[in-house]
Protein backbone atom coordinates (compact mmCIF):
# COMPACT_ATOMS: atom_id res chain seq x y z
CA UNK A 1 0.00 0.00 0.00
CA UNK A 2 1.17 3.53 -0.74
CA UNK A 3 2.08 5.42 2.44
CA UNK A 4 1.70 9.15 2.98
CA UNK A 5 4.17 11.08 5.15
CA UNK A 6 3.10 14.73 5.50
CA UNK A 7 6.00 17.13 6.09
CA UNK A 8 5.51 19.47 9.02
CA UNK A 9 7.45 22.23 7.25
CA UNK A 10 4.02 23.25 5.92
CA UNK A 11 2.24 22.84 9.27
CA UNK A 12 1.46 25.43 11.93
CA UNK A 13 4.60 24.94 14.00
CA UNK A 14 3.12 26.95 16.87
CA UNK A 15 0.65 24.10 17.42
CA UNK A 16 2.65 21.15 16.15
CA UNK A 17 1.24 18.45 18.43
CA UNK A 18 -2.31 19.30 17.33
CA UNK A 19 -1.25 19.40 13.67
CA UNK A 20 0.31 15.94 13.92
CA UNK A 21 -2.76 14.58 15.71
CA UNK A 22 -4.92 15.99 12.92
CA UNK A 23 -3.01 14.33 10.08
CA UNK A 24 -3.15 11.04 11.97
CA UNK A 25 -6.92 11.42 12.24
CA UNK A 26 -7.04 12.22 8.52
CA UNK A 27 -5.27 9.00 7.55
CA UNK A 28 -1.55 9.81 7.31
CA UNK A 29 0.74 6.82 7.85
CA UNK A 30 3.61 8.74 9.42
CA UNK A 31 4.88 12.28 9.91
CA UNK A 32 7.92 13.66 8.09
CA UNK A 33 10.27 15.73 10.24
CA UNK A 34 12.89 17.71 8.29
CA UNK A 35 15.94 18.65 10.33
CA UNK A 36 18.08 21.36 8.67
CA UNK A 37 21.32 22.79 9.97
CA UNK A 38 21.95 25.84 7.76
CA UNK A 39 25.12 24.19 6.42
CA UNK A 40 24.19 21.17 4.34
CA UNK A 41 21.18 23.19 3.20
CA UNK A 42 20.76 26.95 3.42
CA UNK A 43 17.74 26.82 5.72
CA UNK A 44 17.35 26.09 9.43
CA UNK A 45 14.28 24.25 10.74
CA UNK A 46 14.28 22.52 14.14
CA UNK A 47 16.22 19.88 16.01
CA UNK A 48 16.31 17.47 18.90
CA UNK A 49 14.24 19.39 21.49
CA UNK A 50 11.25 19.70 19.15
CA UNK A 51 11.28 15.99 18.29
CA UNK A 52 11.73 15.00 21.92
CA UNK A 53 8.79 17.16 22.96
CA UNK A 54 6.58 15.97 20.13
CA UNK A 55 7.34 12.34 20.94
CA UNK A 56 5.67 12.82 24.31
CA UNK A 57 2.49 13.94 22.55
CA UNK A 58 2.30 11.52 19.61
CA UNK A 59 2.57 7.81 18.87
CA UNK A 60 2.82 8.32 15.10
CA UNK A 61 5.74 6.93 13.16
CA UNK A 62 8.41 9.65 13.18
CA UNK A 63 10.02 9.78 9.74
CA UNK A 64 13.08 11.92 10.48
CA UNK A 65 15.03 13.36 7.54
CA UNK A 66 18.45 14.73 8.48
CA UNK A 67 19.56 17.46 6.09
CA UNK A 68 22.73 18.09 8.09
CA UNK A 69 26.48 17.79 7.66
CA UNK A 70 28.15 14.78 9.26
CA UNK A 71 24.92 13.12 10.45
CA UNK A 72 26.93 10.43 12.22
CA UNK A 73 27.57 12.97 14.99
CA UNK A 74 23.89 13.16 15.90
CA UNK A 75 22.18 9.99 14.68
CA UNK A 76 22.14 8.24 18.07
CA UNK A 77 20.61 11.31 19.70
CA UNK A 78 17.82 11.50 17.13
CA UNK A 79 17.09 7.83 17.73
CA UNK A 80 16.90 8.50 21.47
CA UNK A 81 14.61 11.47 20.74
CA UNK A 82 12.09 9.17 19.10
CA UNK A 83 12.90 8.62 15.43
CA UNK A 84 11.35 5.46 13.97
CA UNK A 85 12.87 6.06 10.53
CA UNK A 86 16.15 7.96 10.27
CA UNK A 87 17.33 9.16 6.87
CA UNK A 88 20.51 11.02 6.03
CA UNK A 89 22.13 12.23 2.82
CA UNK A 90 24.79 10.27 0.99
CA UNK A 91 26.37 13.61 0.09
CA UNK A 92 26.83 14.53 3.77
CA UNK A 93 28.38 11.37 5.22
CA UNK A 94 31.91 9.98 4.81
CA UNK A 95 31.00 6.40 5.72
CA UNK A 96 27.33 5.75 4.93
CA UNK A 97 27.59 1.97 5.33
CA UNK A 98 28.79 2.30 8.92
CA UNK A 99 26.05 4.78 9.79
CA UNK A 100 23.26 2.79 8.13
CA UNK A 101 24.35 -0.33 10.01
CA UNK A 102 24.49 1.60 13.29
CA UNK A 103 20.95 2.96 12.81
CA UNK A 104 19.61 -0.51 12.04
CA UNK A 105 21.37 -1.97 15.07
CA UNK A 106 19.22 0.31 17.22
CA UNK A 107 16.00 -1.14 15.78
CA UNK A 108 15.29 1.91 13.64
CA UNK A 109 14.65 1.91 9.88
CA UNK A 110 17.66 3.34 8.05
CA UNK A 111 17.23 5.54 5.01
CA UNK A 112 19.68 7.08 2.54
CA UNK A 113 18.78 10.17 0.52
CA UNK A 114 20.08 11.69 -2.71
CA UNK A 115 19.79 15.23 -4.01
CA UNK A 116 18.38 15.80 -7.51
CA UNK A 117 21.86 16.17 -9.06
CA UNK A 118 23.29 13.01 -7.45
CA UNK A 119 23.17 9.95 -9.74
CA UNK A 120 20.89 7.31 -8.28
CA UNK A 121 23.54 4.69 -9.06
CA UNK A 122 25.53 6.00 -6.09
CA UNK A 123 23.15 4.25 -3.67
CA UNK A 124 23.31 0.84 -5.35
CA UNK A 125 26.22 -0.35 -3.20
CA UNK A 126 24.24 0.59 -0.09
CA UNK A 127 21.11 -1.43 -0.79
CA UNK A 128 22.17 -4.29 1.49
CA UNK A 129 22.46 -1.81 4.36
CA UNK A 130 19.29 0.31 4.16
CA UNK A 131 15.53 -0.04 4.47
CA UNK A 132 14.59 3.00 2.40
CA UNK A 133 15.97 5.27 -0.30
CA UNK A 134 14.69 8.85 -0.35
CA UNK A 135 14.83 10.43 -3.79
CA UNK A 136 14.62 14.20 -3.45
CA UNK A 137 12.39 15.57 -6.20
CA UNK A 138 13.34 19.18 -5.37
CA UNK A 139 16.50 20.77 -4.02
CA UNK A 140 16.41 20.09 -0.27
CA UNK A 141 15.97 22.95 2.13
CA UNK A 142 12.65 24.63 1.41
CA UNK A 143 9.02 23.59 1.11
CA UNK A 144 6.64 24.75 -1.58
CA UNK A 145 8.91 24.02 -4.56
CA UNK A 146 7.82 22.47 -7.86
CA UNK A 147 8.82 18.89 -8.57
CA UNK A 148 11.81 18.50 -10.90
CA UNK A 149 10.47 16.20 -13.67
CA UNK A 150 13.85 14.56 -14.35
CA UNK A 151 13.89 13.07 -10.86
CA UNK A 152 11.05 10.70 -11.79
CA UNK A 153 13.46 8.79 -14.03
CA UNK A 154 15.73 8.28 -11.00
CA UNK A 155 12.85 6.59 -9.21
CA UNK A 156 12.26 4.38 -12.23
CA UNK A 157 15.94 3.39 -12.42
CA UNK A 158 16.05 2.60 -8.72
CA UNK A 159 12.93 0.45 -8.90
CA UNK A 160 14.45 -1.51 -11.79
CA UNK A 161 17.64 -2.05 -9.79
CA UNK A 162 15.67 -3.28 -6.78
CA UNK A 163 13.80 -5.76 -8.94
CA UNK A 164 17.01 -6.96 -10.57
CA UNK A 165 18.80 -7.47 -7.25
CA UNK A 166 15.83 -8.76 -5.26
CA UNK A 167 15.89 -6.02 -2.63
CA UNK A 168 12.64 -5.14 -0.86
CA UNK A 169 13.28 -1.51 0.04
CA UNK A 170 10.90 1.41 0.35
CA UNK A 171 11.31 4.21 -2.19
CA UNK A 172 10.36 7.55 -0.71
CA UNK A 173 9.97 10.73 -2.74
CA UNK A 174 9.95 14.25 -1.35
CA UNK A 175 9.32 17.64 -2.92
CA UNK A 176 6.52 19.26 -4.86
CA UNK A 177 4.27 16.20 -4.66
CA UNK A 178 0.54 16.64 -5.23
CA UNK A 179 -2.39 14.73 -6.67
CA UNK A 180 -1.43 15.69 -10.25
CA UNK A 181 2.03 14.07 -10.18
CA UNK A 182 1.61 11.40 -7.49
CA UNK A 183 0.38 8.84 -10.00
CA UNK A 184 3.48 9.12 -12.16
CA UNK A 185 5.75 8.77 -9.14
CA UNK A 186 3.86 5.73 -7.92
CA UNK A 187 3.99 4.17 -11.37
CA UNK A 188 7.74 4.78 -11.43
CA UNK A 189 8.10 2.85 -8.16
CA UNK A 190 7.60 5.22 -5.23
CA UNK A 191 5.99 3.63 -2.16
CA UNK A 192 6.09 6.53 0.32
CA UNK A 193 5.04 10.04 -0.69
CA UNK A 194 6.18 13.02 1.36
CA UNK A 195 3.75 15.90 0.95
CA UNK A 196 3.78 19.20 2.79
CA UNK A 197 1.67 21.98 1.34
CA UNK A 198 -0.66 19.65 -0.54
CA UNK A 199 -1.76 18.16 2.82
CA UNK A 200 -1.34 20.84 5.48
CA UNK A 201 -2.67 23.72 3.38
CA UNK A 202 -5.67 21.72 2.11
CA UNK A 203 -9.10 22.68 3.41
CA UNK A 204 -9.90 18.96 3.68
CA UNK A 205 -6.75 17.14 4.75
CA UNK A 206 -8.36 13.70 4.75
CA UNK A 207 -9.46 14.17 1.14
CA UNK A 208 -5.99 15.44 0.19
CA UNK A 209 -4.29 12.39 1.71
CA UNK A 210 -6.79 10.08 0.07
CA UNK A 211 -6.27 11.79 -3.31
CA UNK A 212 -2.53 11.17 -3.12
CA UNK A 213 -2.93 7.54 -2.15
CA UNK A 214 -5.65 6.82 -4.69
CA UNK A 215 -3.30 7.53 -7.57
CA UNK A 216 -1.86 4.04 -7.03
Amino acid sequence: MIKISPSVLAADLSDLAAEVADIKRCGADMVHLDVMDGNFVTNISFGLPVIQSLRKKSDMIFDVHLMIDKPERYAARFIDAGADILTFHIEACDNPVELLDEIRSQGVMAGISVKPATPIEEVYTLLDHCDMVLVMTVEPGYGGQKLIPETIEKVRKLKAELKKTGHFIEIQVDGGINDTNAGELISAGASILVAGSSVFVASDRAAAINALRCNA
